[in-house]
C-alpha cells in the first residue's frame, strides 16, 4: 500500500496553519486512544495504518498531546513501531514511559537512545523490568551517579563482569550504591571481595554476615528467587504470539516460510515471529515451541533443531534472542553450540522417539 493510500484517512491539508492546531491535538488523541483500544485486533496492515498517521500527527502537535499519544503507546505489546522510536526520543517528558514500559522497543533502540541522549532518558530506561547486559553496558559507562544507582538496585538489569566491576568501583565514593551492589543475588565472589575492599563499615559487615552463612542456603535461596522471577510465564506473557502465528502462516501460504526467514527473524530481535516460524518449519505448535526456547536448558530445542535439519549459524542466532537473550550466559550458549554439533540427527531423532507423549515445558 503506498504512502498516500496508507494516510488518505486523514486529509493533513486541512490541518495546516494556526486555525488547524486544536483540530490536530483532538486527532492525535482520539487516535491513540483508538489504537490503544483496539491494537491486539488490528491486522498488520491496520498498525502500519495508525503508524503513518500518527508519526505525520506527533511532528504537528505540542508537548502535551506527544505525552498523550507516549502514554497510550507505552504498554501495549504490539504498536506502531516508528511513532514509539521517534516519541522515544523526544524529550524526557514525552519519552519517559515508552522508556520504561515499552516491549516495543528493541536493545538496539534502547543502545542507540541510550547513546545519544542524556541522564534523564538514561534514567527513565534503567527502571525497565527486564534489561540485558548490552544495554546495561551504555547505561553504566555514559550514566551519571544517579543512573547508576538505579541500574545497580534493579535486580532485573543483567549486568556485564565488566558493569559489575565498574559499579563497584564507584561505589567507593557512594555508600548508596554500595548498599545497592551488596543486595543483589549476582554478585560473584570477586565482585564481593572487590566491594569489601572499598565498602563503608556498615556494608562490609552485611557482606561478611552473607558470607557466613552456609552455600547450601545461600544457593538454595537464589535458586528460589530465580525460579520466581524467571519463569517461563514470566518471559512468554511479554509476547504476542498470536499476532505473530497469523503472520507467519500467511508468508507460509505464499511459500515463503524458510530457515533464512527464520535467520532473518533472528537478526531483527523479532522472537515471537521466529517462535511461530520455527514451529511451523518443524510441525509443532507454537506454545509448544515456546516453551522450548525460553527454557534456562535449551536441550530440547537442541534436539529438535538437530532433528529438523537446521544448520549451526540458524541455532546461534536464535539462542541469542528474546528471553534467551538475557537467561542464557555466554558459556551455556557456547556449551549449547557444542552440543549441537557433536550431536547427529539421529541421534536427535531417536531421542524425540522417546518423547511420543511428553509435554516439554
Amino acid at each position: 500500500m503506498s504512502e498516500a493510500l496508507k494516510t488518505e484517512l486523514v486529509n493533513f491539508s486541512e490541518l495546516t496553519g494556526e486555525a488547524g492546531s486544536a483540530r490536530r491535538a483532538e486527532l492525535a488523541r482520539h487516535v491513540a486512544t483508538l489504537f490503544a483500544l483496539t491494537s491486539d485486533r488490528c491486522s498488520d496492515e491496520q498498525v502500519d495504518i495508525y503508524d503513518s498517521v500518527l508519526i505525520r500527527l506527533v511532528d504537528m502537535v505540542e508537548q502535551e498531546v506527544r505525552q498523550y499519544v507516549a502514554e497510550q503507546m507505552a504498554g501495549l505489546r504490539r504498536g506502531p513501531e516508528e511513532t514509539i522510536r521517534k516519541l522515544a526520543e523526544d524529550s524526557i517528558e514525552v519519552a519517559e514511559p515508552l522508556l520504561k514500559r515499552s516491549t516495543v522497543l528493541r536493545d538496539a533502540d534502547l543502545i542507540r537512545i541510550a547513546s545519544n541522549t542524556g541522564n534523564a532518558h538514561r534514567f527513565a530506561i534503567a527502571h525497565r523490568d527486564v534489561i540485558s547486559e548490552e544495554v546495561s553496558d551504555v547505561l553504566v559507562r555514559r550514566g551519571d551517579l544517579r543512573v547508576k544507582r538505579k541500574v545497580a538496585s534493579n535486580t532485573g538489569a543483567n549486568l556485564s563482569d565488566a558493569s559489575m566491576m565498574t559499579l563497584v568501583g564507584d561505589a567507593a565514593a557512594d555508600a548508596t550504591l554500595q548498599m545497592s551492589l551488596s543486595d543483589r543475588g549476582d554478585l560473584a565472589e570477586k565482585h564481593i571481595k572487590a566491594l569489601v575492599a572499598v565498602a563503608s563499615e556498615e556494608v562490609r559487615k552485611k557482606l561478611y554476615a552473607k558470607g557466613r552463612r552456609s552455600e547450601a542456603a545461600r544457593l538454595d535461596e537464589a535458586q528460589e528467587i530465580a525460579e520466581q522471577r524467571m519463569s517461563n510465564q514470566y518471559w512468554l506473557g511479554r509476547y504476542d504470539f498470536e499476532t505473530a502465528r497469523s503472520r507467519v502462516l500467511l508468508l507460509a501460504k505464499r511459500g515463503m516460510v524458510s530457515e533464512a526467514t527464520l535467520r532473518r527473524f533472528a537478526s531483527e530481535d523479532r522472537f515471537p515471529e521466529a517462535v511461530a516460524a520455527f514451529a511451523w518449519l518443524v510441525r509443532c505448535g507454537v506454545e509448544e515451541v515456546s516453551h522450548w526456547m525460553v527454557r534456562a536448558e535449551p536441550e530440547p530445542f537442541l534436539i529438535i533443531a538437530k532433528a529438523s535439519g537446521l544448520s549451526a549459524i540458524t541455532v546461534g542466532a536464535l539462542l541469542s534472542i528474546g528471553p534467551w537473550r538475557h537467561r542464557l550466559s555466554p558459556e551455556v550458549r557456547t556449551e549449547s553450540m557444542k552440543t549441537f554439533e557433536r550431536m547427529t540427527v539421529a541421534d536427535a531423532k531417536r531421542k524425540m522417539a522417546h518423547w511420543s507423549n511428553v509435554v516439554l515445558n
